[in-house]
């Protein structure tokens, strides 16, 4: 399980090529880019220790962009600057101040992108530049004066400029705009969004009309708008996604197929592939033996190229030919180490009951051999504005086979299921999420599925609060194992990075002492009385790791069972093959104590 997380990308795909993005944990968790050919050839363009990963917003997102030439121009982690791959296979670099950039496009010898700047008094700022291939001019600023910005997209007579902009405190899946600037005039007007709508992923149509995603009737789903934003029209209005939540800058979850179609994504939790007619709203699902695809989709001609997953089939770029509806799996994650398929769990979707229905995702153990009730570990997954899956998950696996099940659960304020459901969490962090894990281990065990003395909950980021909040409030688990979670909301918002300094406002309420001793763990902390793992990089700049060692102290303070394991030159997610077996390894152990 370790070894495996290729996490494949970020795919682009032009003239019978496909480049994406992958992960190897078992060199440093570096990231390098793969180019694969007509005759079906993979290559690594990056060789160590170049390292394809953009650090802007923390979060990162699409590090790289492909010249008209084919040639890639990339992001390097350590340094944050542009550099060209040329056909020599050198790095050149292309930028030289100590900026970040991502959400790169090349057009006209210049790449389009969105600047990140950091001062030494901790001010940020951002702004859409583009930057000269030769590397002989400085960046040029082309859009200011938003605190966000995202999705710069070109028209096609390279006259306008279209994209996504926000402010603080808005995060981007509750209030942005779409704007369009002139690029002759330097005139820039907002055309679709605003104070209660989520508008994403522009992409032009022709010179004078736009697609675009927006969430205005409650879901996000397809528009197509003229130039000022004066003539907009639903594509295909359902109640269902047809984007998911932006942590990352970068990608598109359609695609504009060369007869004028587009290739889509949509659904309720898991985002189906499909093609739609943006004249008559047909929408036409395609069959694929893919569940699920991320939200980055990238079209060549008649096909279109993404990363599909399945329970039992690993998250692989592949590419679907829409003329005869053939997949074809390029690169599969985790190729080499497949375990027997029968092992797999395969994951239910479920509606637990309560003061409103939780949606969640049941892995029953694999132990056909033993009697009586199975222990449980409740999966709560970061965000909070995010979304667990269907996905093959050897993470899952790796429990499900020792006996132990698991319950996936989207809680109050999880993406995938329209913007109401998601709304279900402002204000109310620490209550309506604790709420829905506390009624998921309730109804296990009232349905007769997990023995109600063994169920524990673990969770990251966001998660980790959600497990330790759970834990203050409730005895219903046997133990809780935190990632990186956040334990006190004073030194979060202090101290964690821009993108979501003003989300505990949305999340919480504006700052305010008293609230935030009634919700953080770390003031709830004389409630727990389970054990407790946790776990917390030392280079997290999201999660500072104050937060874990902080919430350890208090528990070895009260005389509660509780382990806490750091480790060097880990951020916010473990990337290195040796700390995810590690970290694994003591979770694995902690589970056998706390459930015998």
């Amino acid at each position: 399980m370790a070894a495996s997380g290729t996490r494949p990308a970020w795919p682009t795909a032009r003239d019978g090529r496909v480049w994406w993005t992958e992960d190897r944990p078992d060199e440093g968790g570096r990231t390098t880019i793969i180019c694969r050919t007509p005759d079906g050839t993979c290559h690594d363009l990056l060789a160590p220790p170049w390292n394809a990963r953009t650090r802007v917003h923390e979060y990162g997102g699409h590090p790289y962009a492909v010249t008209p030439a084919n040639e890639v121009v990339f992001v390097n982690l350590e340094d944050q600057r542009l550099y060209l791959l040329g056909a020599d296979g050198k790095p050149q670099p292309l930028t030289q101040d100590g900026a970040r950039y991502a959400d790169l496009l090349v057009r006209d010898g210049q790449v389009w992108c969105v600047r990140e700047r950091h001062t030494d008094d901790g001010t940020v700022s951002r702004a859409i530049v583009t930057v000269p291939l030769d590397g002989d001019a400085e960046p040029r600023v082309r859009v200011t004066g938003h605190d966000f910005y995202a999705s710069p997209t070109l028209s096609p007579d390279g006259r306008h400029l279209a994209y996504v902009c926000w402010n603080h405190p808005h995060m981007p899946w509750n209030a942005t705009e779409v704007r369009v600037t002139s690029l002759e005039t330097g005139e820039s007007w907002p055309v679709k969004g605003g104070p209660a709508e989520s508008v994403l992923a522009p992409s032009w149509r022709d010179d004078a009309h736009l697609y675009l995603v927006s969430d205005a009737s409650g879901w996000w789903n397809l528009y197509e708008t003229d130039l000022r934003g004066e003539d907009v029209r639903a594509l295909c209005p359902a109640e269902e996604e047809f984007a998911a939540a932006p942590w990352q800058l970068g990608g598109l979850p359609y695609a504009v197929l060369e007869d004028g179609r587009l290739a889509v994504l949509h659904g309720r939790g898991d985002l189906r592939l499909g093609v739609l007619d943006p004249e008559s709203g047909t929408l036409t699902d395609l069959e694929t033996p893919f569940s699920g695809w991320a939200a980055a989709l990238t079209a060549d001609g008649t096909s279109v190229t993404g990363v599909g997953y399945a329970a039992t089939v690993p998250r692989s770029v592949a590419t679907v030919d829409l003329a005869s509806g053939a997949a074809t799996p390029l690169r599969p994650d985790a190729a080499e180490r497949l375990p027997d398929p029968a092992l797999l769990p395969v994951p239910r979707a479920v509606l637990v009951p309560g003061g409103e229905e939780v949606h969640a995702y049941l892995y029953p153990p694999y132990e056909p051999a033993v009697e009586g009730l199975p222990p449980y570990v409740i999966f709560v997954h970061g965000g909070p504005t995010s979304h667990a899956g269907s996905a093959f998950d050897l993470e899952k696996a790796f429990f499900t086979t020792r006996g132990i099940g698991v319950l996936d659960v989207n809680y109050g304020g999880s993406t995938g299921y329209g913007r109401a459901y998601r709304e279900r969490l402002r204000g109310q962090w620490g209550l309506v999420d604790v709420a829905d894990v506390v009624a998921a281990a309730k109804w296990l065990a009232a349905e007769g599925l997990a023995d109600p003395a063994r169920i524990a909950v673990r969770g990251g980021s966001a998660g980790g609060w959600t497990v330790m909040a759970a834990c203050c409030r409730s005895d219903v688990f046997a133990g809780g194992v935190s990632y990186y979670g956040v334990s006190a909301l004073g030194p979060l918002v202090a101290h964690t990075h821009d993108f979501e300094s003003r989300y505990v406002e949305w999340l919480v309420g504006r700052p305010d002492p008293a609230v935030y001793a009634q919700r953080e763990p770390l003031a709830l902390v004389g409630g727990v009385s389970c054990p407790m793992l946790l776990l917390q990089g030392l280079d997290d700049p999201v999660v500072p790791p104050e937060q874990s060692a902080a919430f350890a102290d208090a528990l070895s303070e009260r005389g509660v069972a509780c382990t806490y394991l750091a480790f060097e030159s880990e951020s916010h997610g473990f990337r290195r093959t040796e700390t995810r077996t590690a970290a694994l390894a003591a979770e694995l152990a902690f589970y056998q104590q706390i459930f015998s």
